[in-house]
């Protein structure tokens, strides 16, 4: 059965539940099955046919839903497009996959319907990830990976009466287990604001709509325990992934919330989301990734392939995508034969098994920052399309916020590191541009010729970057509260007063992080917003001023 085929049974059975609730609106199951409808009429009066692919560039809110539910009653698969993503990138992901049509909003449906033929091999969705060769790589996933993941699913159980939340954006493939895990199981779909969300917002949303399965990225998870997990006490499941959890935040969780099952979740996007699942009841050392989940297969392999206890990941089974779009050759390349004429696809992660499956390392260049994947080849190719950067070398940092790429550059010619940092934001996504870019004279090597990175990280530092404006001195109390506060956050010194948070290589999840320590440390909520407008310590001690007069 398809996607498609489990909604349609959903809405015949529960036709008044809830399906969505975005903020004060909601739609039934029977609201929704009816918008969808339309939607797929629509865009079969625009010639989109089964197996096209349909763009959504669309932010997260209801309308969002019926486009993508509205695509696959019409036999297309839908390509999720971040609207944060640089144009350049976008417009590359669109060429790539052929997606002649594009959804930026839905508005009003005039009545229609269309019936197509959908099945569980059809694709569902195109998911770009990052590529070694410098471009992003589409993953094609087909309507039963979905359904593998959340039909009858092992590590969480579904009922009708839970609440998932929507948090995820829908071009990564959380989205496919908080979307696809209510609607096919007759549960509903909370929607929070569109936009990032402060910690005391986020978890405030989940305590009033009662949301009882949550998925949050490694990254935000660890945020939310240090912040504080009281309004998280009705979860039934709390599943957490993307990266290694911290046992010393998994330890908090469980015992705050004992009520709850706590989840580590593994999986790449070529198996649709979760590989393994472990459920978590002590946290007295590394966090295993568990087995495999229901319809999935995992074999520990050595580099000749035969069966190891530490190895490389392979997975097989109905979460497998049907490999790469346009990229038959690198298709071959990561799925490969299995026995019984199966397939099965090389992760790249190192494992070892014992009771748990426990992850170890990457076998290659692959990082992962704030929970999305990155190729270092795409981040190399796009500064080595810089014609003013004759040699660079990236490095990838521990800092207190998780990990960063930096990188060290030498120039052939003029160039401001904000023209640079400009450059990569037109094709790269925020994440994948170096939090730190500085110029060096020489890559230092080794006796044997290759860049010695010991000593480029010796040679690069800590100390505060080129930016756009002059150096201030912190003057007040709160300005030097805040620069010491950044200092801890960014891992970088000196810190001037109208130093700008973005420049300095900040991003969003460290941006809400930080409100959350001003919180604590002052009582006041400086929302995201402020934030944004004035992202500077200046800013932000202005900001905590006017909040503690308002008080």
């Amino acid at each position: 059965m398809s996607i498609v085929d489990h909604f349609r049974a959903r809405a015949a059975e529960f036709p008044s539940r809830t399906a969505i609730r975005d903020g004060e609106s909601t739609l039934t199951y029977a609201e929704l099955a009816e918008r969808a409808s339309r939607m797929a009429a629509s865009l079969a009066s625009r010639g989109v046919r089964r197996g096209d692919i349909v763009g959504v560039h669309m932010r997260r809110s209801a309308d969002t839903i019926v486009a993508l539910l509205g695509i696959l009653q019409a036999g297309a698969a839908y390509l999720a497009l971040d609207t944060r993503y640089p144009d350049e990138r976008v417009k590359f992901m669109l060429s790539d996959a052929g997606a002649d049509v594009v959804i930026t909003e839905v508005g009003d449906l005039p009545p229609g319907e269309t019936t197509v033929a959908v099945d569980a091999e059809d694709l569902a969705y195109v998911a770009y990830t990052s590529g070694s060769t410098g471009k992003p790589k589409g993953v094609m996933v087909p309507h039963r990976g979905v359904t593998r993941l959340v039909i009858d699913p092992d590590f969480v159980d579904i009922t009708p009466d839970d609440v998932f939340l929507q948090l995820a954006p829908i071009a990564f493939d959380a989205s496919t287990l908080e979307i696809w895990g209510a609607l096919l199981n007759g549960a509903q779909l909370v929607i929070p604001p569109a936009g990032d969300l402060s910690l005391s917002s986020l978890t405030t949303h989940i305590r009033e709509a009662g949301v009882t399965v949550l998925w949050l990225t490694a990254g935000l998870f660890h945020q939310v325990v240090d912040f504080g997990l009281d309004d998280l006490k009705g979860l039934r499941y709390l599943l957490a992934g993307g990266d290694v959890l911290s046992a010393p935040h998994v330890g908090k969780a469980l015992e705050a919330l004992p009520e709850t099952v706590l989840v580590n979740g593994y999986g790449p996007t070529e198996n649709t989301t979760f590989t393994c699942c472990h459920r978590i009841t002590a946290a007295d050392g590394p966090i295993p990734i568990g087995q495999a989940i229901t319809g999935t297969t995992v074999t520990v392999l050595d580099e000749d392939l035969r069966p190891s206890d530490t190895g490389e990941l392979f997975t097989s089974g109905d979460g497998l995508a049907h490999g790469y779009l346009g990229r038959p050759a690198l298709t071959a390349e990561k799925f490969l034969p299995a026995p019984g004429g199966a397939r099965m696809y090389r992760t790249g992660d190192l494992v070892k098994t014992g009771p748990a499956i426990e992850f170890v390392g990457r076998a290659d260049r692959q990082v992962k920052i704030r929970g999305f994947r990155i190729e270092l080849g795409e981040v190399e190719a796009a500064i080595a399309a810089i014609p003013e950067v004759a040699q660079h070398c990236l490095l990838i940092k521990d800092a207190p916020g998780g990990k960063s790429i930096q990188a060290a550059v030498v120039l052939a010619g003029e160039l401001s590191l904000l023209d640079l940092r400009r450059r990569l934001g037109e094709t790269l996504p925020s994440y994948a541009v170096p939090s730190l870019v500085t110029v060096v004279d020489a890559l230092p090597l080794t006796v044997n010729g290759k860049v010695d990175t010991q000593a480029l990280e010796a040679k690069i530092g800590t100390g505060r970057p080129e930016l756009m404006c002059d150096y201030r001195e912190p003057s007040t109390p709160a300005e030097k509260t805040v620069v010491e506060l950044w200092s801890d956050h960014l891992g970088i010194t000196g810190i001037g007063a109208d130093d700008d948070f973005f420049e300095l290589g900040g991003h969003s999840l460290l941006g809400v992080r930080i409100i959350a320590d001003l919180h604590r440390e002052f009582g006041v909520e400086v929302s995201p917003r402020a934030f944004y407008l004035n992202p500077t310590p200046a800013g932000m001690a202005e900001a905590v001023t006017q909040e503690e007069a308002a008080a």
